[in-house]
């Protein structure tokens, strides 16, 4: 963390998926939720600095890159949170999912609960934004892969479908698997505790695949 936390028990919780406490004062959905909103408004206090001359939208859209699952989820795995999280091992799906990203939200709830705002906002552009977000090449990536695809297949005249190829309960969640067809074949499939999730990273699995990158 690079400091020593004062309560303890806040990032204890962070650290615990409801796979493993199941009761909301137990596991890190609220601080989750807590840290979600904090992240946005650091990210997008560091955006308001770093870019004094652009509008509105450029910031808008520049966030939204920033703060996007996949990438969340990338920045934790790097952070090394999946391995002090605790959450059901045993559990396949819970271990490509994005839940180190709802981790990393949860824990930026709790240095802010327990170090106020201006603390957060050095930390997190301390330990996330400066190491992992590179600005200068966001400006450059396209916010939705799935509109880079679709663009594709118009292009190609390839009809391009986003279908649920299984939907199953898996701890009490549903774990949803999207497949991207082209033409009806699936060019690839990947799961998500959403449809949203899955489908964007099915998306970037076709992209890659079909050499779009």
């Amino acid at each position: 963390m690079g400091f020593t936390p004062g309560e303890l028990s806040l990032y204890r919780t962070a650290l615990s998926h409801r796979s493993v406490r199941e009761g909301a004062d137990e596991n890190n959905e609220r601080l989750e939720f807590l840290g979600d909103a904090v992240l946005s408004a650091v990210i997008a206090h560091h955006l308001f600095k770093k870019y004094p001359y652009k509008g509105e939208g450029f910031l808008t859209e520049m966030r939204s890159k920033m703060v996007n699952r996949q990438k969340l989820n990338e920045i934790a795995l790097k952070m090394g949170l999946k391995k002090i999280t605790l959450y059901n091992k045993h559990d396949n799906a819970l271990k490509i999912s994005q839940i180190f990203g709802n981790t990393l939200e949860a824990v930026i709830g709790a240095v802010y609960l327990d170090l106020g705002y201006n603390k957060t906002f050095r930390w997190v552009e301390k330990r996330v934004i400066l190491p992992f977000l590179f600005t200068e090449d966001l400006e450059s990536i396209e916010l939705n892969i799935k509109n880079k695809l679709y663009g594709w297949a118009n292009k190609n005249g390839k009809q391009l479908e986003f279908a649920t190829l299984e939907e199953k309960m898996e701890n009490g969640r549903r774990l949803f698997t999207i497949g991207a067809t082209v033409d009806g074949e699936v060019v690839a499939q990947a799961k998500g505790f959403s449809k949203k999730d899955a489908s964007q990273i099915a998306a970037q699995l076709a992209v890659e695949k079909l050499g779009l990158t």
